[in-house]
């Protein structure tokens, strides 16, 4: 299971001290960036490979509070690929193993020039690669 480190930062926090509800999104996307980097599909080689990749739904669930400076663990996961989306599962969990968020976020897939991308037919090798890790959870 592949993971990413993210410091709390101070301004990330709200007047309570605590860390602001909207940014996990944002903690979501810097470790999703960085898994499919990792893995060969960086968002600049899919932009080259002619993908683009809006989010169509964001779902959280808000276990437990962080705050700053705490660091947290995000474990990166392929949850389900079809035809046009990928869901990326993430699960949040603080140095002391606490978890603090179970998400997830659904993308799909489009051409540069807007049309619905067929990823097993458009493109083969992200749509395989995304299905391996898919099955490999």
């Amino acid at each position: 299971m592949y993971s990413y480190k993210h410091k709390i930062k101070y301004y990330e926090t709200d007047k309570m001290g605590i860390t602001h509800h909207s940014n996990y999104i944002r903690f979501m996307e810097e470790a999703r960036t960085d898994f499919l980097c990792f893995h060969g599909f960086d968002y600049a080689k899919l932009e080259e490979m002619g993908i683009i990749s809006p989010v169509v739904s964001v779902q959280c669930k808000y276990k437990a509070t962080t705050t700053y400076p705490d660091e947290i663990e995000i474990f990166v996961t392929v949850g389900e690929v079809r035809a046009a989306k990928i869901q990326f599962d993430y699960l949040m969990k603080k140095a002391d193993g606490t978890v603090c968020i179970e998400a997830s976020s659904e993308h799909c897939f489009l051409t540069t020039d807007g049309k619905i991308a067929r990823l097993k037919k458009d493109f083969p090798d992200f749509y395989e690669a995304m299905q391996k890790l898919a099955e490999n959870k």
